[in-house]
């Protein structure tokens, strides 16, 4: 019997290759319960890589494109506030930090306003806003080609403004976290700046909800094992992390609530 994240890699490339499968159809084909094979089709659904229908599941046909930010901010919006909880605790008064675009990202930048000493270069139109009045922090654009999706910063000039810089730590948000196919953002473009912002950095530290976990997007930044800590949340499976713990990558998961 498949462990259960390749039960899902497994079923997210069946209902692909065929479009359209029936509950029963998965069941009888990977030998667990229909009550399993819901539980699975609706954590493939929230990781955007099937839609589920009466009784089975479709295939979308637009994996690959990126929602906009307004539409990701919102999404396990309680996972990704207690994630940037976590990772502003790994960051010290007088840190030079990256922070790349992504929601997660964003909300790390609302937990940065309690710093009295920092510098932070970022290419998130949405991090600047949120970081404009803190007289506190040095702020760094990359300036670039704006993608008005992600309202992000892209392209060479934004890719020589990183070149440029040398930081502590890079946190960086992903779309898409898989040991076998790494770590994956729909945009090329993005996937060149995150491994610009990964060559540059001390320490890379990446950020993610649990659903980003075994899916793959278009775009490739960089293998599972080339980042030095994980964050994500409580609702990780056990079998996902004990891949992270396999290969040595420190692994962090943010609580629901703060003791």
């Amino acid at each position: 019997m498949l462990f259960e994240e390749g039960r899902k890699r497994q079923m997210s490339e069946y209902v692909r290759a065929k479009e359209i499968a029936s509950v029963q159809e998965l069941a009888e084909l990977f030998h667990v319960s229909e009550s399993t094979i819901r539980r699975d089709l609706k954590d493939l659904e929230e990781a955007g890589q099937l839609k589920r229908t009466h009784g089975g599941a479709v295939f979308i046909e637009d994996d690959n494109l990126e929602p906009p930010f307004v539409e990701k901010e919102d999404r396990f919006r309680v996972q990704k506030e207690a994630i940037a909880r976590a990772a502003a605790k790994m960051i010290k008064d007088g840190d030079t930090i990256l922070l790349d675009s992504g929601s997660t990202t964003y909300f790390l930048a609302k937990e940065l306003k309690t710093f009295q000493r920092l510098t932070v270069v970022t290419n998130s139109i949405m991090v600047a806003q949120q970081l404009a009045n803190q007289k506190e922090i040095e702020l760094i654009l990359t300036g670039g080609s704006l993608r008005h999706s992600t309202l992000s910063m892209v392209g060479p000039v934004a890719e020589r403004t990183i070149e440029s810089v040398r930081v502590d730590k890079a946190f960086l948000a992903i779309n898409g976290v898989d040991p076998i196919s790494g770590l994956t953002t729909p945009n090329m473009g993005e996937a060149e700046m995150k491994r610009k912002m990964m060559q540059v950095a001390g320490r890379t530290i990446l950020l993610f909800d649990h659903s980003k976990y075994g899916k793959r997007t278009f775009g490739k930044v960089a293998d599972f094992t080339e980042v030095d800590c994980c964050i994500t949340d409580w609702q990780l499976s056990d079998t996902a992390a004990a891949s992270f713990r396999m290969t040595g990558i420190e692994l962090i998961l943010a609580a629901e609530k703060e003791n």
